[in-house]
């Protein structure tokens, strides 16, 4: 899935979070969005998603302009093509591995125990279904959460520091895990990080600075 940013600013107040940013990510892409803590980059992300608003020019989704949907019609774009991966996991405590893959799904409409369990297997979380959010690892968890954010083949997978609270080893094997799996789907990556090592494996860098 395409995505287009032009010339994006946004302002808390009179406070430039970022100014005149344009990205362009092709079809199937991964680029790493780098830079210091403060510059905006979870917000230009979310931007991406239409889960925030911003002041000036252009998100493009696949062709659709997000600045001129509804929220509902926003909404529904994510729903059906958007997949995120959270730095805080937030998976769901009471509910266990499989129903925490399964909520993109549900949300849709769908039912496919047999989908659940191959994006399990793929991820390397076999066996592992029924066990409850508290008793994985962190790299176990955002396995959870990388599954969940691909379960429903979204076109445009969106991951703001997914691997910021695991230590080096487990945080390269996530990376591996979503690499491989957004790849395997077809789907573009967009990846928020201070790591240089995740950030080296993208096939572009976007550094965002205070001026944007």
């Amino acid at each position: 899935m395409s995505l287009q940013v032009h010339q994006l600013t946004k302002r808390y107040g009179d406070v430039p979070v970022f100014a005149n940013v344009t990205l362009e990510v092709a079809n199937g892409e991964f680029v790493a969005i780098v830079g210091e803590s403060g510059v905006g980059k979870s917000t230009l992300l979310n931007c991406m998603a239409g889960l925030d608003h911003w002041d000036e020019g252009s998100v493009v989704l696949d062709g659709t302009d997000l600045g001129k949907q509804t929220d509902a019609q926003r909404a529904l774009l994510r729903r059906e093509h958007v997949g995120f991966v959270f730095q805080a996991f937030h998976v769901l405590p009471h509910l266990d591995v499989a129903q925490n893959v399964a909520l993109p799904l549900m949300l849709l409409g769908i039912h496919d125990d047999a989908r659940v369990q191959a994006m399990l297997d793929a991820v390397g979380l076999q066996g592992l279904g029924a066990r409850l959010p508290q008793q994985l690892s962190g790299g176990q968890l955002q396995r959870v959460a990388i599954a969940r954010a691909l379960i429903h083949r979204p076109g445009l997978i969106l991951a703001d520091e997914p691997t910021g609270n695991l230590d080096p080893t487990t945080a390269a094997k996530v990376m591996d895990v979503l690499i491989a799996q957004t790849r395997a789907h077809g789907a573009s990556l967009v990846l928020v990080t201070h790591s240089e090592a995740a950030a080296a494996r993208a096939d572009r860098r976007l550094h965002l600075s205070a001026t944007g």
